[in-house]
């Protein structure tokens, strides 16, 4: 292991010189086994790496994230996928180890967010995983080690320039962390909180049954949060993140935007968009942004005459905002987490259009119960762990 890497150049190309390196002069605790990994590219994988490792010990279960620009596009537990979930993953004609379920299912959350990600895996990378990354577009990965035929074939993508990080699952940060903001150094204790279920056991709503998979997919929404830019909330169903609203300043705007993401996975699931006739060439980007379009109210953007063609074999019907909504209404069992306390009731009712059914928060506001309130006309079930998982 080096002692320092010097970087390209920092989060911008006119921000150098830049390295990344232990103050306390030890050995960095990772090794750079291919390629070379930019500014961002190491803030990604540290703060994915530190994700998928807390999934791994909350869930036992092999783990995956798919990072871009310090904020996961998804996460997920290695689970075995449905015919369905593999065909909207675009993993239906792949061999697919736990390891490689859990990063189709994290790249599939929100795929226009993954393009171009940066990988994290629990578990020693396989040879299954591998060929899933080299089908994607993607700029690195990083884990506790790979096989050696899982090292050769991501050694081939991006004509040899693919980066690849191994890091040593059992290296642990000082207890005190830094930060410089404009020369200023800022210092605090790290967020070692542990997440468990121990965290869901105060339950506020008039519902109180939690079944076994909704823990799981609560403590994955929340570990999840602990390394999403704030304001932030996150939307899980069985074992996979399906709609992240990171960074923004209203709580409300967290909950719709993570709300709109969870709300195209599931249309990506109609019949009208699994059926699309799409061209045996198109490019996998292509066909993302295409169904992307496709879902919006911008659909004549991929259907007038003169565009569809592009696309597709024969010009589809549209999917009609009835069906939409007729679609979206079935959305149930969908588990919700937030790195704050809930203000208003106005995120409930949100929630529950996306099929929200439990809900973990801190608690603690002045309007807890509206928010309680509001749970119990849906029904729903809703923990206060009285844990806030800002991060920045």
């Amino acid at each position: 292991m080096a002692k320092e890497i010097m970087l390209k150049y920092g989060c911008n190309p006119n921000q150098t010189p830049a390295r990344i390196f232990m103050k306390n002069g030890a050995e960095l605790p990772l090794k750079v086994l291919n390629g070379r990994p930019g500014y961002i590219n190491f803030l990604d994988a540290l703060n994915s790496w530190q994700l998928v490792k807390e999934l791994k010990q909350a869930t036992g279960l092999p783990s995956a994230a798919s990072f871009k620009h310090v904020s996961p596009a998804g996460a997920a537990v290695g689970v075995e996928l449905s015919e369905t979930m593999k065909r909207i993953c675009f993993v239906d004609d792949l061999d697919l180890t736990p390891l490689a379920s859990a990063y189709a299912m994290a790249r599939g959350a929100d795929r226009m967010s993954s393009y171009g990600d940066f990988a994290a895996l629990s578990d020693v990378c396989d040879k299954e995983t591998a060929l899933l990354l080299k089908r994607e577009v993607s700029d690195g990965v990083i884990a506790p080690g790979y096989t050696d035929e899982a090292l050769e074939i991501l050694k081939q993508k991006r004509k040899g320039t693919y980066n690849i990080i191994e890091i040593d699952p059992s290296y642990k940060p000082e207890p005190v962390e830094h930060k410089d903001v404009f020369g200023i150094t800022f210092e605090q204790g790290r967020n070692e909180s542990i997440i468990n279920e121990d965290l869901l056991k105060n339950i506020v709503t008039k519902n109180k049954e939690l079944p076994e998979a909704a823990k799981r997919d609560l403590l994955i929404s929340l570990i999840t949060l602990k390394y999403t830019q704030s304001n932030s909330v996150c939307y899980v169903k069985d074992g996979k993140t399906i709609g992240v609203g990171a960074g923004q300043q209203s709580r409300i705007h967290c909950t719709r935007l993570a709300g709109n993401k969870a709300d195209v996975w599931f249309l990506r699931q109609h019949p009208k968009v699994m059926g699309l006739p799409f061209k045996e060439n198109i490019r996998r980007p292509d066909r993302d942004n295409t169904i992307d379009v496709y879902i919006s109210d911008d659909y004549m953007d991929v259907l007038a005459d003169g565009i569809w063609e592009q696309f597709f074999t024969k010009k589809p019907e549209p999917l009609t905002r009835e069906e939409k909504k007729a679609w979206l209404a079935k959305q149930t069992g969908v588990a919700l987490g937030s790195d704050a306390f809930f203000p208003f009731g106005d995120n409930i009712e949100r929630a529950h259009r996306s099929g929200v059914c439990y809900i973990a928060q801190p608690g603690g506001s002045i309007r807890d119960d509206n928010v309680i309130e509001t749970c119990d006309k849906y029904g729903m079930v809703m923990a206060f762990t009285g844990l806030r998982l800002f991060h920045h």
